[in-house]
């Protein structure tokens, strides 16, 4: 008779500054788009969860928002909801990306995040994503000059955007995971509620379309949200999309002078995103839809406790 195999579960968060690549990486450990991905730095605003069940174990990863020099109130919330995942994990992992230049260093901003991943005292992996950037002997030295900063538990080079060594990661946090039973059922796949995955799939295509100065003053609610007409016929092929579902949101930007950029010229710019944004939703959802987009100007909303709260930062 084989023995038993251990089972394994907790939570690990993905910890770094802006735009290294850690929703991607969510993404790929989960195999669903959870989180909304740009080139632009700051997109991840919350603490988003992505549970990926095996046979062997589980593991809740928490993807969190970059954190950086925090200035305003919503850059505050971002940095602080970033600061306390750290408490609330068995293990971290930090991600970086391989530095320009001939000699690598960890800058001021990682520096920062280790003298608070040590003030913490958690298990933590160094994970060095984006190696297809760069060549392989560049990583050597980048990997010792980290290992004498921090006694890391692992270091873990991958590209999330290839997917290569996205599942070695997985094995490696898993095995540092405490034995113990699944913490979610085996169908769970994320906290995030349909119309949190809605807001945030049209902020993604805000993020896409506009200009560098609109994505930061931009926050999506839902307001309608009906899917009275959402069951399929019977017959319908899997896979098919069948069903209706109404939406109805709206982009809140900071002044007049944005909401005109965002509606654009004759409309054409919100219509691009809502095409855009409908597609992406109705993946996501498994019908069809149709979304309705409003701009309104909530002055000055990302620099108010106030404003935060009435657009979902609390």
């Amino acid at each position: 008779m084989a023995p038993q195999q251990t089972h394994r579960s907790g939570f690990a968060a993905l910890i770094g500054r802006p735009n290294v690549g850690k929703s991607t990486l969510l993404n790929q450990l989960t195999g669903e788009k959870l989180a909304i991905v740009s080139p632009k730095p700051q997109t991840t605003r919350n603490r988003i969860l992505g549970v990926v069940t095996r046979p062997e174990g589980q593991v809740a990863f928490l993807d969190t928002p970059g954190i950086h020099q925090a200035k305003g109130e919503l850059n505050r919330y971002m940095v602080d909801i970033a600061l306390q995942a750290v408490d609330d994990v068995d293990l971290v992992l930090f991600v970086v990306e391989p530095t320009g230049g001939e000699k690598p260093e960890v800058g001021p901003g990682n520096r920062f995040i280790l003298e608070r991943l040590q003030k913490a005292g958690k298990p933590t992996f160094l994970i060095i994503n984006k190696i297809d950037t760069v060549p392989k002997p560049v990583l050597l030295p980048l990997i010792e000059l980290y290992r004498n900063e921090f006694p890391f538990a692992e270091v873990v080079p991958i590209s999330a955007k290839d997917d290569d060594g996205v599942e070695q990661l997985f094995k490696a946090v898993l095995q540092h995971m405490p034995e113990g039973d699944p913490l979610f059922p085996e169908d769970v796949l994320t906290d995030q509620a349909e119309k949190t995955l809605v807001a945030e799939y049209i902020r993604e295509q805000v993020l896409r379309h506009c200009r560098q100065e609109i994505p930061y003053s931009t926050a999506v609610l839902v307001d309608f949200f009906d899917e009275s007409e959402r069951e399929p016929p019977p017959g319908t092929p899997p896979g098919k999309l069948a069903g209706l579902i109404r939406i109805a949101a709206s982009i809140y930007v900071e002044r007049d002078s944005q909401k005109a950029i965002i509606i654009g010229k004759q409309g054409q710019m919100l219509k691009t995103i809502g095409t855009d944004a409908r597609k992406a939703i109705q993946r996501l959802l498994g019908a069809h839809v149709y979304l309705s987009l409003r701009v309104r100007v909530e002055p000055r909303w990302s620099e108010r406790p106030e404003g935060l709260k009435k657009l979902g930062y609390e």
